[in-house]
Formats: structure tokens, sequence, C-alpha cells
């Protein structure tokens, strides 16, 4: 075991710096005399001996990141020469370990300090536990020392017995970091220098040994491989050789060959044959253990599987495909209209051999969009129908990856054809009716976008020459039937609407939805109830209220809902013995099985309950996500005495309907005067306007006669008549422009049981697609001027007008 160390008088010797490196005692190192420091360090070494006699001595100090270790080591210039590369050098040998302490002076540029040597004594003989150390190191160090080949240094190593020169001598193990080389150094005492190395040690051989082991294996692997390859190809050569013997093709004998022959067996057109041999014979040369065969054998399976030259016969019976049209949807007249001349058209075009013209078939492109519930993806299924031809539905809602479209390459794991191709597929034929159903639901994200694909799938002067990525082959989308369905049109990104024929579906009349619910709704709830038709009927006016009152909406959705709650209450009863079947629903027997309505319109309510019953209060229309819905814009003057003033707007605007209602104001500011109005209130009182149902989102111009006549009624005191509704965009001077959504809005109006509507007089030519039994039931007002509005909205006064004003808001 270690004793207590040697303590000698304080030496002085010149410091040697050395980078990155650790000079451990007993070791002989060479170093460079063409750095300064190393020749500053001799060269003052050499002076201090210089007439005394001995070797020169250095302090040997490792240097981390410019920092100097504690402890160093005392060596002895052996020589001084020329290195193997000619560069002057001197030989060095490490004798002992000096702690360093304060600086001193000495002769030459050398940095000198003072120093003491810590080498502890090692008792002779070792302790057991000491010597079990020895022995352990000794054979590891020859375990090492065999593997790389270093056989003339284990005999050298076997010959050390000193305990501290065995643990220094691995300061020469290469796989030593420098910090590990530096604790060897700090590490007086030679026993526990000793374990430190043999961990070090052992850690380095374990290490060794799973890289090996993992190498081995390696190998053993690519050996198998290779075998296997060879072998396998002896073996079809012994396969051929006996097919040519027994006189056979072998064919069956070979995977590629079976796929030549389905290729050229199957009816495909010239430039998809060719690009299918062509991948053939990449198989026939492709190794059985190659992924390339595997994917090469998957795209001639979805090739082959296509229906390249399949197509259904169109049905040109043009009364007929009407009559069914007409059968399975009540209204729509629009796109019947539309299928009915395609149809027309495709007949006429065959009929005189014009089938196909400069290499494009006569598809079409159709865009339906209208609110939820008015029959967008049951129409799809309806036209196929209609055509003869096969149908398939596609849905695109949350579709963000551009390869959902145009497939994935093939090189991917896992790549698949887009969906237009698997449409097509599954189709069977190569001009079914394909449904891209919630167009306007696709998305894009960092994997592209799946819209800006769409592009070329529907551009009826690109898609007879359609590229999946997939398929890396021209397909011929040219006779396809797309239909597009969205609900909101302002989704659709412009440059694919523009590539699409646009179809608005604006929801259906009240007589259209009690037709609707008669022939369709009930027929099915019927059945999913498990209720014959006599057992259970629905009065026709138990259907309109049920249209009227218990939902308001565009299109059946919640009318289906409202049947089927309605049956599902009935066949309850009857199970319960509550109720005696068959039955008959009036009108009368609605609150009773479902409660009370939850849409009652304004004119059914008392007169001192409507919101217009005070002034300040109009009735607008507007058009959502979900069709045409009314609003109702309220005003209010704030009490003077609170010094209120400007314009407060609320109920979740946008920045187009804050701008009218500041048109409105300003007209009202300007013209107040010869509209006979108190336009003082208007500049010394603050003025808020607010559209109820707060959360949800407004915005568009068409509020602006509806904000202007509110804020009249409320200055004038007169209030706004009950069935008056009103859209329209004012402008300053107090013209009424023209708006969009006109028969939506009319329809909501019609739902609400409004009878009378102020429009633009530019909008007058919609009114054609408004449907004449709305039309019968509303008095439509074209205006040209916010007065006209005016003079028919306000209930004339019955006081005078001051009298009338709020006086707080």
């Amino acid at each position: 075991m270690a004793t207590d160390s040697n303590a000698v008088t304080p030496l002085a010797l010149p410091v040697l710096p050395l980078d990155d490196e650790v000079v451990l005692p007993g070791m002989v190192v060479p170093l460079d005399l063409s750095d300064a420091e190393v020749r500053g360090a001799v060269e003052a070494a050499q002076a201090a001996v210089r007439g005394g006699g001995g070797k020169p001595e250095v302090l040997l100090v490792p240097r981390i990141d410019g920092t100097y270790a504690g402890t160093g080591v005392i060596g002895t210039v052996e020589q001084v020469g020329r290195l193997s590369d000619g560069d002057p050098g001197a030989l060095i040998r490490g004798r002992g370990r000096v702690r360093i302490g304060a600086g001193t002076s000495g002769p030459g540029a050398a940095l000198w300090v003072e120093g003491t040597r810590v080498d502890p004594v090692v008792p002779d003989p070792l302790p057991g536990a000491a010597a079990e150390l020895v022995k352990e190191y000794k054979a590891l160090a020859t375990s090492w020392l065999k593997k790389r080949g270093a056989w003339q240094v284990v005999d050298r190593v076997q010959q050390i017995e000193d305990i501290s020169a065995l643990a220094d001598n691995s300061g020469y193990s290469p796989f030593l970091t420098t910090a590990q080389k530096v604790r060897l150094l700090e590490t007086t005492d030679p026993v526990a220098r000793l374990k430190l190395a043999i961990q070090w040690l052992g850690e380095h051989l374990a290490e060794q040994d799973v890289a090996e082991s993992i190498a081995k294996d390696v190998q053993e692997g690519v050996d198998k491989q290779q075998r296997e390859f060879l072998l396998r190809r002896q073996l079809d050569a012994v396969r051929k050789e006996l097919a040519e013997l027994n006189g056979e093709s072998g064919s069956g004998a070979d995977e590629s060959d079976d796929y030549r022959a389905r290729v050229e067996a199957a009816d495909l057109p010239e430039h998809v044959r060719a690009a299918a041999l062509k991948e053939v014979e990449k198989l026939e040369r492709a190794s059985d253990q190659s992924p390339e065969g595997s994917w090469i054998r998957t795209w001639l399976d979805t090739v082959l599987e296509l229906p390249w030259t399949e197509r259904t016969e169109d049905a040109y019976d043009i009364r007929g495909a009407q009559r069914v049209l007409d059968a399975e949807h009540a209204g729509l007249q629009d796109v019947k209209e539309r299928i009915t001349e395609y149809l027309a058209v495709r007949k006429r075009r065959s009929d005189r051999g014009l089938g196909v013209v400069g290499g494009r078939r006569g598809g079409a492109v159709l865009a339906l969009v209208g609110p939820p519930g008015v029959g967008k993806t049951s129409l799809g299924e309806s036209v196929a129908h209609a055509m003869g031809r096969k149908f398939v539905r596609v849905a695109l809602g949350g579709v963000r990856d551009e390869a959902e479209i145009r497939g994935h390459r093939r090189t991917y794991v896992g790549a698949l054809p887009g969906r237009i191709v698997r449409a097509i597929k599954e189709a069977g034929s190569m001009n079914p009716v394909v449904l891209l159903d919630e167009i306007d639901k696709v998305g894009s994200d960092f994997r592209g976008d799946p819209a800006a694909a769409l592009l070329e799938v529907l551009d009826p002067a690109q898609n007879h020459t359609f590229r999946d990525h997939y398929l890396e082959v021209e397909l011929d989308l040219s006779d396809v039937v797309f239909l597009a369905t969205a609900n909101v049109l302002e989704a659709i990104p412009e440059a694919l609407l523009d590539r699409m024929e646009l179809v608005r579906l604006d929801g259906y009349t009240e007589d259209e939805k009690v037709v609707i619910a008669r022939d369709h709704l009930l027929p099915r709830q019927l059945e999913r109830t498990g209720l014959a038709g006599d057992e259970v009927t629905l009065d026709e006016s138990a259907l309109r209220k049920l249209a009227g009152e218990y939902t308001r909406e565009a299109g059946v959705r919640n009318l289906e809902r409202a049947v089927a709650r309605l049956l599902r209450k009935v066949a309850a009863q009857h199970e319960l013995g509550d109720r005696d079947l068959p039955f008959t629903v009036t009108e009368a027997d609605l609150r009773g099985l479902i409660g009370r309505p939850h849409h009652v319109p304004e004119s059914a309510q008392d007169p001192a309950e409507r919101r217009t019953a005070v002034p300040g209060v109009a009735t607008g229309l507007a058009v959502t996500g979900a069709g045409g819905d009314v609003l109702f814009v309220e005003a209010s003057l704030a009490d003077p005495e609170t010094g209120a003033s400007g314009l407060t707007l609320t109920g979740q605007l946008g920045d187009v309907m804050k701008e009218s209602a500041q048109i409105a104001l300003s007209f009202l500011r300007s013209h107040g005067a010869e509209l006979e109005l108190p336009v003082a209130d208007l500049k010394d009182r603050g003025v808020h306007i607010h559209f109820p149902a707060g959360a949800v989102p407004k915005d568009g111009p068409s509020a602006g006669i509806t904000m202007t006549t509110a804020l009249a009624s409320l200055l004038s005191g007169r209030l706004v008549r009950t069935d008056v509704a009103m859209t329209g965009e004012v402008s300053l001077t107090g013209r009424v422009l023209p708006i969009g959504g006109l028969k939506q809005k009319l329809l909501a109006a019609h739902r609400a049981g409004i009878t009378t509507v102020v429009i633009p007089k530019r909008n007058e030519a919609d009114l054609d697609d408004v449907p004449a039994e709305v039309l019968d039931t509303l008095e439509v007002h074209p205006v040209t001027d916010v007065r006209q509005v005016l003079e028919i909205a306000l209930a004339p006064a019955v006081a005078p007008a001051r009298q009338e004003i709020p006086a707080a808001a």
C-alpha cells in the first residue's frame, strides 16, 4: 500500500506545456523543437545545467483549453537531434510526478516554477490485494495487445513488477481520452491509479467485443444473402434446363413470365402496354430479395386491374332520365336541366360521329354549391342512375396531402395511386360519375395543396392526359362526369372554381319540403322504424308545421330527424300499449308527441313581444353557410349625461359590415334635415348598433339599408313594420346597391313569415330564379334610394318624434 510521500526540497524547473497531451512517468516521448515553447523550455533547462553536469530537466505540464493542470511530470532531456521527418527534436523521459507550486525565476525565456515530488513509496513485497490487481491488469493488457498484434510489447508488460510503473504504463493506451490521462496523472496513490487503468481497459475490451460481434453478424448476413442469391440462380438454371428437356416453355416456373403473359393478354392501350412490358423486363432482371421486385409486382397488379377499355353505354332516353331525376329528387330544377342538356348533347354528338374530338371525350365538370341538407351528395347517385353509369364517391373533407389526389411516388414504402385512380378502379369503368364530396373542405399544409392537384383533374382541356405519380402513364378522364359539392363558394380556390360549371342549390321552399317529406323521408323512416306504410300516416298539415315551425333550414336534414323522432314516439307508445295502430298524425298531435315548436314566425307572436315593437329595430336578410337567414339590427342612443359619443358596434362584425354602419350614420347626419330627423342627437349622443347572435361572425355590405332604417326609426320614433325585411348595400348618397344571394334570402324570408321584402332595383332580374310559389306569398319592392326604403318600412308616426326617442342606451 502507499505510504507517506518522499518530501524533498522544492525543485525549480522550466515549464514545457503539452497541449491536449499527457506524459506519465516512465514514458519516453519525442517533442518537436520547432515549437517556440518547447524549444524555450529545453534551452532554459540546458542553460541551468551548463557547466554543472547532469541532464537537463523540464517540467511537462498538460494544458487543456489554455488551463494548466496542477500536477506535472519531471522529465529529463535524453537527447537533442533530428526527428524522423528531419525537424529538430528532443527525446524526453518522464521520471516522476511533481506538484506545481509558485512561479520563480530562471535562465532562458521559459516559465519557471517551483515543484515538489509527490511519488509515494511502494512497499515490497506487495500486499495480496495489490498483487491481484497487478495480475488482473497484466491479463487484460495482454489480451488487448494480442488483439492488436503487438506481441513484442506483451513481454515488456509482463516484466514490469512495480505497481506504480505498471499503472503509468497505461498512458500509452490510445483509447484513453485526455481527461482520463490527466486523472491518472493527478492520482498519486498507485493502487487507485491501477484500479482506474483496469476499469478503463476492461470497458474498452467489452466495447470491442460488442463491435466485433456486430461486425460478425453483419458479415454472416451478407454471406447468407450472397449464398442464397447464388443458389437461387442455380435453381433457376436447373429449372430452365429441365423445362427444355421436357419440352415445356417454363412459364409456370417463372413469375416474371406469368406477368408477361398477363400483360400481353390484357386489353391495354398501346402506351400502357409498352410501359408494363418495360417493368416486366425490370422484374426479370431483379433479384427475388430485391425490394424493387415487390414494387414492380404491386405496380403491375394495379395497372392490370384498371378498366382501361371498359365503358358503360349512356342511356340516351332523355325523357326516361328526366323521370328518374324527378322521382328521386324534388325540386333542384337547375341541376336536372343541366344533366338533361348534357345527355341531349352527348346523344347528338354520338349520332354525328363526334364522340371523340382531339383525343377528348365529352365529360362534364359541375360544382354543386349550396347549404347542408339540400341533397347535393345524394344527387350524384341519382345522376349516375339516370345516365346508366357507375357511381363512385370520393370524400375530400379534411384531405391535406397532395399525394391523396395524384398518388405517391413508387419508391416510398406503402405507395398507392391517388384517390382519382382508385375511384376509376372501384367503378370498373372509364366513364363513371365521380362525386368529389366537400371540395371546399380541402386543406393544405407542408405536404402540398390537394386543391392545386385537382386543377388538372377537373380541367376538360387537360384531363384526357392525366398522369398519376404512382402509375406514371397517361389516364384519360375526359369521359368522366365529375360532380363536386361544396357548402361555401368562397372557400373554393378561384383557379379551381374557374374549371367547373357552377350550379347553385339555394334550398327548398316549404311546399317542396312537404313533398320531399311525404315522398322520400317518410317512407325511409317508416322502414327504419319498423312500421308499415299503412300503420302511421302524417297529415299534410302536420308535415307543413314540421317544416315551418319545428325546423328552419335550407335543407331537409332536421326535417327528417323530426319525422324520425315522431315515428319513434308513436312506435314506443304502441309497444307500451298507449297507442293503437293505424294512426294518423295531425297538426294538433305534434305538440303532445314531440313538444312545442322551436321556430315561431315573428308575425305569429303577440305584437307587444315582437322585436320590432320598439323604435330602432329593423329586420334584415343574410346568407350563411347553412343558407339564408333573418337578421335583426338594433340601434340605441346614449343618455346625453353620460358624455358618450361616437359609434359603437357589437355582434362580432367584419370590417365590411363596420364600414356599412359608418356609411349609414354619415348618410343620416348629412341628410337628416331632408328626412325630418333630429340629427342633432347624432352629434351629441353616442350611437350603438348591435346585431344579436353575437357568437356568430357576420360580414358583408348587404345590411347597409337595414342599419340605416334602424337608425332612422330610432331618431323618428316610428316603428319598423313587423312584416318587412330588407337587403341592400347603401352608399353615402343614399343609393341602394345590388347584393348577392337574393334567392336564399327570399327563401329565408318566406320561412320566417315575412310578407314584404325590399330589394335593390338592380337585383330585380334575380327574381327569375326564385320559385313562383315563394313570390306569390311575398310583396317585393325593388328600390333605388334609401328614401324609398324608409317610406315602405317605417310605420306612420303616432306621436311627435321627439317624444319617442329613448332616454338611454
